[in-house]
């Protein structure tokens, strides 16, 4: 974070410039300072137990928030920016800018591969199999979590607000992980080097936390929950157990003598006193490391101003207790990392850990095309119902009164005019179609400093393109911007699936192979259309040719759109029907039984041998040392 100081309209008062992640909101009067009091928009936000460098973020998420619900008029006019902030039109510009951008990252569809599963050998390497059948699981494991539905919730936050985080956690009564998204405000990483906050870098200690309002109906007060993951050295075991003030806490276990047992399977290091795990991940080294979990809360009138989400005070906490009777104080997950996975929209910069949301940039569009159909809506209304001017006229007098009675515009309505009369309207078409214009050039623009195209929002004229390859020019800013959020969420995706793999492991399921995990990618479906029968024609004439493989070209096929489901099952279908490749096969090698294992059939012993047909070749003779199949 980089301050400034610029020198304000004397030399005694000074304005901060400041540089940081969420900059881009400094036009924003109210960002500049939170705290301030009368913000009452930030009442969540400035409590005490929240530091004062997660304040902005979190502000940039709130604010953030109201454009995409359609609130930002009212936001400003709560915190002071703009009077007359609650007469906005705001019709949706925002939500659709962060939906678009949803449906091109994720495609199509999004599929789970692991290299070497999609391999058709007759026989397979262990290596092979292995991978058969960690993506297999890793996929019935995704319809069981619903993950395109998790994918949907998580990476809208990340567009919307730059930022959304996954939790993994195995659960013994179902047998397998379980997914979580959360809201990034709700997460507070911690390091314990200063240094080490780049994105590619991993905290030691995370938090989410939250306040959790009174209840007066149930008599309860307003109090924070704080879920805590932290990487620590391997201690004793510990079992739930009760301190002196009676709470649910966790204690040692220890034999008779009073001595604490370890964990089964640990073991201690004779030279450095330090207890050693292996994890099924890992057989071959031991780690000194595990994850702890604790999930406790604190009634806000315990705490002090000088208590943060950092450091909360562990003696004032009441632990929460899981289903199964474990207490969350420091729990042993058994795992050498934290099951956290932090997101980013963007590849941030560097000495950077937060991304950049999708609307950062053109937040001040937003503003001005609100303005804009504001304007607009109150110069149809003249449009429509024009202001008229009279003179002479004869005017209905109300006879209770005398006075004249209001004029109204109506169809068929005739006004008598003395001579001399005379009738004006006020024509306010011409400001109308100029405001309407405007927002055209305002949407244009909005879509060009997000990448999404005007071709990608669906406002650019089909006509006004000479070509097929005059929209792939057009649409190549789109295709940037999917690549660069692919990019920033492929190395995250691996480590989630790698983390599946190993809760697996550690919770002994059944089905998954010990051993190192293997690496497994997320696939996203193509974003534009597709060319499908032309790329159906290059799969034809490459596979005919011999210059490309049957698995090459069934995943081709697969990027391509076709409803491919299981890609070996697929090259299986497709070889059990391939006589012309069996007869070459024959041709080539002479043994029917390989025949008929490539076409998927059965091995049947004859009791006679017999030769395969000549096809031009010298006669194939018979033995009796080398039966074959029909």
């Amino acid at each position: 974070m980089a301050w400034g100081r610029l020198p304000g309209e004397n030399s005694v008062r000074l304005r901060e410039l400041i540089t940081d992640a969420w900059s881009w909101l400094d036009y924003k009067p109210a960002m500049a300072a939170p705290r301030r009091p009368g913000h009452t928009a930030w009442a969540e936000l400035t409590a005490s137990w929240i530091p004062d460098q997660d304040l902005r973020r979190l502000a940039a998420y709130r604010l953030l928030a109201a454009y995409d619900s359609n609130q930002a008029g009212q936001f400003a006019e709560i915190v002071g920016d703009d009077e007359t902030g609650g007469e906005r039109r705001e019709l949706g510009d925002a939500s659709k800018l962060v939906d678009t951008a949803l449906g091109y990252l994720l495609g199509a569809d999004q599929t789970i591969t692991v290299p070497g599963a999609e391999q058709a050998d007759d026989e397979p390497t262990p290596e092979q199999t292995a991978a058969a059948t960690v993506q297999a699981q890793l996929r019935n494991w995704a319809e069981k979590e619903l993950l395109p539905y998790r994918l949907q919730q998580a990476e809208r936050t990340a567009i919307l607000t730059g930022d959304t985080v996954y939790t993994l956690a195995w659960d013994p009564a179902k047998g397998r992980v379980l997914l979580r998204t959360w809201d990034p405000g709700l997460y507070f990483p911690e390091w314990l080097d200063d240094e080490a906050q780049d994105a590619a870098d991993f905290p030691a200690r995370v938090h989410l936390a939250w306040e959790i309002p009174e209840d007066r109906r149930r008599g309860t007060k307003a109090r924070i929950r704080r879920v805590t993951y932290e990487l620590g050295l391997i201690g004793p075991s510990t079992q739930a157990g009760r301190d002196q003030d009676g709470r649910a806490v966790r204690e040692p276990v220890a034999a008779g003598d009073g001595t604490p047992l370890l964990t089964r399977g640990d073991t201690v290091d004779p030279g450095t006193g330090t207890v050693l795990r292996t994890y099924p991940w890992s057989p071959g080294r031991a780690s000194a490391y595990t994850c702890y979990l604790t999930d406790a809360e604190w009634e806000l009138d315990d705490l002090t101003g000088s208590d943060l989400v950092y450091d909360l005070p562990l003696h004032k906490a009441t632990f929460r207790v899981r289903s199964d009777g474990e207490v969350l104080d420091r729990l042993d997950l058994m795992v050498d990392f934290i099951p956290l996975v932090h997101l980013t929209n963007s590849i941030p910069g560097s000495g950077e850990h937060w991304g950049k949301p999708l609307l950062a940039t053109v937040l001040q569009g937003l503003d001005e095309l609100s303005a804009t159909d504001t304007d607009s809506s109150a110069a149809s209304a003249t449009t429509g119902s024009p202001i008229i001017g009279l003179s002479g006229a004869r005017l209905p007098i109300d006879r209770s009164t005398g006075q004249p009675l209001p004029v109204k515009v109506r169809a068929g309505t005739v006004w008598q005019l003395n001579e001399g009369g005379s009738m004006d309207v006020l024509d306010t078409s011409p400001q109308l179609a100029e405001l309407r214009a405007r927002v055209d050039h305002v949407l244009d623009r909005i879509a060009a400093n997000t990448g999404l195209t005007a071709a990608g929002l669906g406002t650019l004229d089909p006509t006004a393109l000479p070509s097929g390859y005059a929209l792939k020019l057009a649409l190549g800013p789109l295709d940037a911007l999917v690549s660069a959020m692919h990019l920033a969420r492929n190395h995250k995706y691996g480590i989630l699936l790698r983390m599946v793999q190993r809760l697996h492991q550690a919770g002994h399921a059944d089905g998954w192979p010990a051993g190192e995990s293997l690496p497994a990618r997320l696939v996203w479906g193509p974003h534009t259309p597709t060319d499908r029968a032309a790329v159906l024609d290059e799969v034809v004439k490459g596979v005919g040719a011999g210059v490309l493989s049957v698995e090459t070209a069934v995943r081709m096929l697969m990027d391509a759109g076709y409803p491919i489901d299981d890609a070996q099952a697929e090259i299986a279908r497709i070889e059990a029907r391939a006589f012309d490749a069996a007869a070459r096969l024959a041709d080539a090698t002479g043994d029917a039984a390989a025949v008929r294992r490539y076409l998927g059939l059965p091995d049947v012993q004859l009791e006679q041998p017999f030769s395969l047909p000549n096809r031009g070749g010298p006669p194939a003779a018979a033995t009796d040392t080398n039966p074959v199949s029909s």
